[in-house]
């Protein structure tokens, strides 16, 4: 028969179930009265004839039934038949079918969340053609990244043959100031300086307009810019004609040159909404106090089609340990340990990638402790259908069709917990977004799309699978004949050694998602306990940025900063209130080299932090001052440089001896003999800058009118009394009292920034303590499931217990002996597995081994205490039973 009368004939089938199998009887009749009539001719009478042909045909309605058998919609209708009868037995045990739902529920849909992040950020491939080409270069410092020159860029691009293009972006964000856009307020916005060739290097091209161009991108070059996709659309109306006009940014004509598809995500750089040239002077390398020589620069490339990466590494090693006399190098760019280069998809998530593959170790945990539980409700389900399963196969059923039954309903309930966990997963996914560290990379790509649909739909399958195999094994390998007796003693052994076996794993489980959770927690409190430095109560920030050509020399700019400064001291409420270049704990980060007096080695001391400061920053920070004095209001233009450092810097570089009076240059003075040394004034405290984990980090502090330029932006410090974050509407009017057109931007107190820096590992600790936390419960249902269950099968033998003289101490500690002696073994088999779990979350531990005695005790004791009340219940219930009610019953 072909394959299209097979399809339509099926689907006459199942569309006229009562016509197809009238045809099947007029078949079967006609083939009777041929037969007959073949008989007859042969001198049989009629009525013999007739009676021959059906013996020899068989039994008309099992033939009937063989015909049925044969074709596809066959067992497309046995299919919807077993789900219409497995559908029933759900409905007859309502309790027992909405806790396997629930359960799987919170398993598949903390799973899909989780994946829904986890997914994008690590495994998809990232938004651009042939992302694996991509790679982002640093120059290597010892084994540590550290960012790029401007001049190493250019020689690498020169000088390599791996890649097809390289391009380079300024890591500080350009934030320009928006205006003049009608009536609209002037927008900072954040922005990328980029060399000609990243876009496409990303591969990726505007939407509208065109690229930048090498003639774009030289010193004094062309004021052009392109814009992204929603801030053409949020700023300029999706203004068609953009391109060609201009823009005004911090109070300059910018032409609009291009606007980038809506589908581009930058993963350099995600808040950027700007983009233009970098415009850096490609001469004068040999000029070292030049900006081109700061190390602030990303540099990434495209490899040549069919480039192996570790053919581009060894070029790239091999450029920078041959240097060559067109391209001078600085002594701390010198390229001495050669490159670090990486998959860009690697590099974006290398710091994320301990804490997701962390968090999705964790919820795997949970899914598994989740089957097991509903593996165990099944088998308890199971046990009471033992007469069912036994009558069934007496009556010639094939136990490979009941084990297809019984599959049929563990996936019913898995799709239902799956359709569930969906629901759940979208709740979830927002909740998880929320709680995301800000620079959680790829953030804007989480969501349930079709890839999060399609692993919803493979694991929901797998687990209704794997729930359900167990338990149909069993119901159908019990003996018949044990079945129809219903006798417990012959049939509920083999049951109750694997529903004891899956309540062990599942406590094993648990330890180990709750000992990873007090590991974390006890981690974040260490950390938070960590002196930072500074006092952070009642210490109120925000940054502030001039713009405008009002303030284009560096005395405009400080003059604006020290009267915002003056107008806030004024406001009520405010005790002290101080100007810094970058503030700690709040991603700023700005290092320069240094060159101390009087040094045999003078510059093999890489970079220090360096902090433009007004006098009074140390004051409201709270920053104790150790040794000599702090900077002052005579420190100021004409005046000798005077410097404060850190402490950490003063004892590396001046053990045993006193730091006051010696001579430093920093930055664009450090190797030039012509610039007069700065005089080291005071020693201060070591502050925490990029995190609370990190060591101590060396830095200097210099006055606004005493370094070579006045920077910009500026973050504002005020302390306060009371609420200081109150504080913060009346200071923002403080501040354009002085000039109404200044933006104000990342306002904050300390306490929160101090929080935020740690977020990841706080984003963990949140997941893992929810997740165990439902760890604790499901296993705690598990134990009482079990030994419920056990109670139940055993009430006859605990009634001849109490008969023969059991007190009901003697039956509650039998009951108690029985439950504490799984977990007993769980507790030993999970603190192996804990030991062994924790050491993937060494990265994320502070203060704390991955063995901490103190954890593991607290979470094997949290885990007893609550397997003791999971098992008292049932306990207490074993003791209540009345031995002349059971006697009679038996």
């Amino acid at each position: 028969m072909s394959l299209w009368r097979q399809i339509s004939r099926g689907l006459r089938v199942l569309a006229n179930r009562d016509a197809a199998d009238r045809d099947v009887a007029d078949e079967v009749e006609h083939y009777i009265d041929e037969a007959s009539a073949n008989l007859v001719a042969r001198g049989m009478t009629p009525e013999a004839a007739r009676r021959a042909a059906q013996l020899e045909y068989g039994n008309a309605t099992q033939v009937r039934e063989e015909v049925r058998s044969y074709g596809w919609e066959n067992a497309l209708a046995a299919f919807f038949a077993d789900v219409r009868y497995a559908a029933r037995r759900l409905r007859r045990s309502p309790g027992s079918t909405v806790v396997s739902v629930i359960t799987l529920a919170l398993g598949l849909g903390t799973s899909t969340a989780i994946f829904s992040a986890v997914y994008p950020i690590l495994f998809e491939p990232l938004p651009y053609p042939q992302p694996g080409r991509i790679l982002l270069i640093w120059d290597s410092n010892e084994g540590e990244r550290s960012m790029v020159t401007f001049h190493t860029w250019r020689e690498v691009t020169q000088r390599n043959h791996s890649f097809e293009t390289l391009a380079a972006a300024d890591a500080p964000l350009w934030q320009p100031t928006l205006t003049g856009t009608g009536a609209t307020p002037p927008e900072r916005l954040d922005g990328q300086r980029v060399t000609a060739d990243y876009f496409r290097v990303l591969g990726v091209s505007p939407a509208m307009g065109r690229d930048f161009q090498a003639s774009d991108d030289v010193l004094n070059g062309p004021r052009v810019v392109i814009l992204s996709d929603a801030l053409w659309r949020r700023r300029f109306q999706a203004d068609p004609a953009i391109v060609g006009q201009q823009i005004t940014l911090d109070g300059d004509l910018w032409t609009v040159i291009g606007v980038m598809p809506r589908s581009f995500e930058n993963v350099m750089a995600p808040p950027a909404r700007v983009w233009r040239p970098m415009q850096y002077d490609t001469e004068h390398a040999s000029n070292f106090s030049t900006r081109e020589w700061g190390h602030h620069m990303q540099m990434l490339g495209r490899l040549r089609a069919g480039m192996p990466t570790e053919l581009a590494r060894r070029d790239l090693n091999e450029i920078a340990h041959n240097p060559v006399a067109d391209f001078p190098r600085a002594p701390w760019a010198n390229l001495q340990f050669g490159f670090i280069a990486n998959a860009l998809q690697v590099e974006i998530t290398h710091t994320v990638r301990p804490a997701l593959l962390a968090i999705l170790g964790a919820v795997l945990l949970v899914l598994a402790i989740a089957c097991v539980n509903v593996t165990n409700l099944l088998l308890a389900r199971g046990v009471q259908r033992r007469g069912e399963m036994s009558v069934r196969v007496a009556l010639g059923a094939a136990r490979e069709r009941l084990v297809r039954q019984l599959l049929t309903e563990s996936l019913l309930l898995a799709a239902l917990g799956g359709a569930l966990g969906v629901l759940l997963a979208q709740f979830s996914i927002r909740t998880l977004v929320a709680l995301a560290p800000a620079d959680l990379p790829r953030i804007g790509a989480i969501a349930v799309n079709g890839a999060v649909f399609a692993f919803a739909l493979a694991i929901t399958t797998l687990i209704g699978m794997a729930v359900g195999l167990i338990p149909a094994m069993h119901a159908t390998r019990a003996d018949v004949q044990s079945g129809l007796r219903q006798s417990s003693r012959h049939s509920i052994g083999g049951h109750q050694f694997t529903r004891h076996a899956l309540v062990v794993a599942e406590v094993s489980l648990a330890l180990v998602l709750l000992v990873s959770a007090g590991l974390l927690l006890r981690s974040i409190e260490r950390l938070f306990s960590v002196d930072v430095g500074f006092h952070a109560s009642g210490l109120l920030t925000m940054q502030v940025q001039e713009t405008g050509h009002q303030y284009d020399i560096d005395m405009a700019r400080y003059q604006f900063f020290e009267q915002a400064r003056e107008a806030v001291e004024r406001v009520p409420g405010v005790t002290a209130v101080a100007f810094t270049s970058q503030l700690p704990l709040s991603g700023d980060l700005d290092g320069y080299g240094v060159e101390f007096e009087n040094e045999f080695n003078p510059q093999d001391d890489g970079s220090v932090l360096r902090y433009s400061v007004s006098p009074n920053y140390f004051e409201a920070m709270g920053i104790p001052l150790l040794h000599g004095r702090l900077l002052n209001s005579h420190d100021t233009i004409g005046a000798p440089t005077a410097i404060v450092i850190s402490e950490s810097l003063a004892k590396r570089k001046f053990p045993g001896r006193d730091p006051i009076g010696n001579g430093i240059r920093i930055g664009p003075g450090s190797g030039n003999p012509r610039e007069p040394w700065s005089i080291i004034v005071g020693v201060v405290g070591n502050v925490k800058q990029t995190s609370l984990a990190l060591g101590q980090t060396d830095a200097v502090y210099v006055g606004p009118q005493q370094w070579y330029w006045v920077d910009n932006p500026m973050s504002l410090v005020i302390r306060g009394s009371g609420d200081v974050a109150a504080l913060a509407p009346a200071i923002r009017r403080a501040v354009w009292s002085v000039d109404k057109d200044q933006p104000i931007v990342r306002v904050a107190t300390m306490d929160h920034l101090l929080a935020a820096s740690e977020a990841q590992r706080h984003f963990a600790l949140v997941l893992f303590e929810a997740f165990a936390l439902m760890a604790l419960v499901l296993a705690a249902i598990g134990i009482y499931g079990v030994i419920s269950g056990s109670v139940t099968e055993r009430i006859r033998e605990i009634g001849v217990r109490s008969a023969l003289g059991a007190t009901r101490g003697s039956i509650i500690a039998m009951v108690l002996r029985q439950g504490m002696s799984l977990t007993g073994l769980a507790l030993i088999i999970g603190l192996g597995g804990a030991m062994a779990a924790s050491r993937a979350l060494v990265t994320l531990l502070f203060g704390v081994g991955p063995l901490d005695a103190a954890t593991y005790l607290g979470m094997v004791a949290l885990l007893l205490a609550v397997s003791v009340l999971a098992c008292w219940i049932p306990a207490w219930r074993a003791a209540q039973v009345d031995p002349s009610q059971t006697l009679r019953a038996e």
